[in-house]
């Protein structure tokens, strides 16, 4: 016998979790179903850490979503009572040439957001942990910082349990059929039937959404994080602040040492494409070759032995813009997917416009940019 639910969410990560929150917030009876048990290690939200940034190289359509992200997630620290955020201030730095910090300083300007310019040499007297090739400049963001991913999405579960929001880990979703009054949602233990169904399964949703005849170009890859021995005295989070550098042949970012952890250091662009439901390769050797010259470059008192590193998944569309959009045939359903790899700190604010989405009708956010028919 089929179980009537007003809202499914398949895919209870960093998004799905959010939205279920919200909407039970709203008073919504919502049903979150995922394979896994968030937080987990399974997908793109685990690590510990994720940077927000406020200008954003990316692009300026990004700038309302992300200030709109901040203020929810300081609203959620007052909420949980849990640490969520670390004020550590955000430098992004590059090549001369790079459109990616082009891109940050001019939405930065566009926004009227607090963002300093910084050369080289400037970047090098006030944090002498880093050290940068010639002619590169940035510039720092002194209201950004450190999101807590695994902590944020605990946060979400527990306040949405709270909230009377139903949620079923471990639990797969099989097959979703959709007809014209919602969908029937068959997993491995019961069959549902949802007036409103979103899918936010991360590098799942491709082949989820397959069966409900959309074939979307989402492309998983395999990702690492490396964490790394460091001089404390010029890497402490209290005196170092998280960054992003983009070499133009390579994109770098990082973490200062949190609580004596090391600093923590990925490589953003590349990535080997994987299938989800086969299991990765674990962290190796080539691994930490990938992040070493970088460091030797352009953190080299942060060049010490390494002290773990992990894998992770990120979901890449063409563009490496999100999809936030309703599912071209069927009106009630909506996607939350290939967030290619910067989309957490955004979680807190999709969450919220999914809600909108489903109790309004609409959201007061400009969402032209991910589309699915871009």
């Amino acid at each position: 016998m089929k179980k009537n639910v007003e809202v499914v969410i398949v895919g209870a990560g960093s998004m799905g979790m959010a939205a279920g929150y919200y909407l039970s917030k709203l008073g919504m009876k919502v049903l979150l179903i995922d394979a896994h048990n968030p937080p987990h290690d399974k997908g793109s939200h685990h690590g510990e850490t994720r940077i927000i940034r406020h200008a954003y190289g990316e692009g300026s359509q990004y700038v309302p979503l992300v200030l709109r992200a901040q203020q929810l997630w300081d609203q959620l620290e007052q909420e949980s009572d849990m640490k969520l955020f670390l004020h550590t201030g955000v430098l992004c730095a590059g090549d001369p040439k790079s459109s990616f910090v082009k891109g940050a300083v001019d939405s930065g300007r566009k926004y009227t957001l607090p963002i300093e310019h910084l050369s080289k040499e400037e970047i090098e007297y006030r944090w002498r942990g880093f050290s940068l090739p010639e002619g590169f400049s940035g510039c720092y963001e002194p209201n950004s910082g450190v999101l807590f991913s695994e902590q944020c999405i605990a946060a979400f579960r527990k306040l949405g349990l709270e909230n009377g929001m139903t949620y079923l880990p471990f639990t797969k979703v099989e097959k979703i059929e959709m007809n014209a009054n919602g969908a029937v949602i068959q997993t491995d233990l019961e069959t549902y039937f949802a007036d409103f169904t979103i899918v936010s399964a991360g590098a799942w949703s491709g082949k989820i959404l397959k069966q409900t005849g959309l074939d979307l170009p989402l492309r998983p890859v395999r990702k690492t994080v490396s964490w790394v021995e460091c001089s404390q005295e010029l890497y402490d989070s209290q005196v170092f602040p998280a960054y992003t550098f983009d070499l133009l042949d390579a994109h770098y970012y990082g973490f200062p040492s949190i609580n004596g952890s090391g600093v923590k250091v990925g490589r953003h662009d590349g990535g080997q494409p994987i299938d989800p439901d086969v299991q990765i390769s674990p962290y190796g050797q080539s691994d930490e070759e990938e992040i070493r010259s970088f460091l030797h470059k352009c953190l080299p008192n942060a060049n010490g032995p390494l002290r773990k590193g992990s894998t992770c998944k990120y979901t890449l569309t063409p563009d490496e813009d999100f999809i936030l959009d309703r599912h071209p045939e069927h009106q009630h359903l909506f996607i939350a997917a290939g967030f290619s790899g910067h989309g957490f700190k955004f979680s807190s604010v999709v969450g919220e416009i999914i809600s909108q989405v489903i109790t309004e009708g609409k959201t007061p956010f400009d969402l032209s940019s991910f589309k699915i028919n871009r």
